[in-house]
């Protein structure tokens, strides 16, 4: 079976990479079984060359501390990379940096979000039905850290679940296509983990750090997007 390509984005905060590893290893554990291949990992920041579409199974874009509103080079090439795997169909799914990416590169725009940060473990709901979404059962919770949104959906993108801060959490580009706004790779200890980095920012923001740590949990609704996604792209290559 063709590999399973892991675009690298960015890194986990200093913490979490040392105790839990990279954003590859955090995906390859999230998806655990689902997934019958290979994996294969690219960093896009370091100017590797992006696999060909036809030796390739499927896609998923890691989050990042970067912005896509930066318009760095290597952003800009990914998006174009991304607007030929979606003309050929083949399964991507963007993760919050990569969901705006992906967002962006298909004709949305992507800003700050009007409604200010979201971290920690949100409440999800599902306003349309779709197959990345089959395995997330209530209570619809997931993990998040961001404070940019796709505000503008590019045309034919369907949102399929939203948050209370964020009415795009989950969106499908494309036929192959779908982004979630959250970290489904993410469960309660590194969650908890970036609150307590990132406490100072986050209180800045006016938010109450010590009610999102006491509210964190597995988000598993959100989690179960990432092997699902899995097992979609597995049998589309059959």
């Amino acid at each position: 079976m063709r590999p399973l390509v892991v675009l690298v984005a960015g890194e986990p905060i200093e913490v979490v990479r040392r105790e839990r590893g990279d954003y590859g290893a955090l995906i390859r554990e999230t998806i655990g079984g689902a997934w019958p291949g290979s994996f294969r990992e690219v960093d896009l920041r370091r100017g590797a060359s992006l696999p060909e579409p036809d030796d390739i199974a499927a896609v998923v874009v890691t989050g990042s501390s970067s912005s896509v509103t930066e318009r760095a080079p290597w952003m800009l090439r990914v998006e174009e990379y991304l607007r030929i795997l979606v003309e050929r169909r083949v399964p991507t799914l963007g993760i919050c940096f990569g969901h705006q990416l992906l967002g962006q590169a298909l004709g949305g725009e992507v800003t700050k979000n009007p409604n200010g940060r979201e971290i920690g473990t949100v409440d999800l709901e599902i306003v349309s039905a779709d197959a990345l979404l089959e395995k997330a059962a209530p209570p619809l919770r997931a993990n998040a850290t961001h404070v940019d949104t796709v505000r503008r959906l590019p045309e034919g993108a369907r949102v399929l679940a939203r948050s209370r801060l964020e009415p795009h959490a989950v969106v499908r580009f494309a036929e192959a296509a779908w982004g979630v706004q959250f970290h489904p790779e993410m469960d309660r200890s590194i969650v908890r983990n970036y609150l307590v980095v990132r406490r100072d920012v986050v209180t800045s923001d006016g938010l109450d750090v010590d009610a999102l740590l006491e509210t964190a949990d597995e988000g598993a609704a959100g989690a179960s997007t990432l092997p699902r996604f899995a097992e979609i792209a597995a049998a589309a290559s059959r």
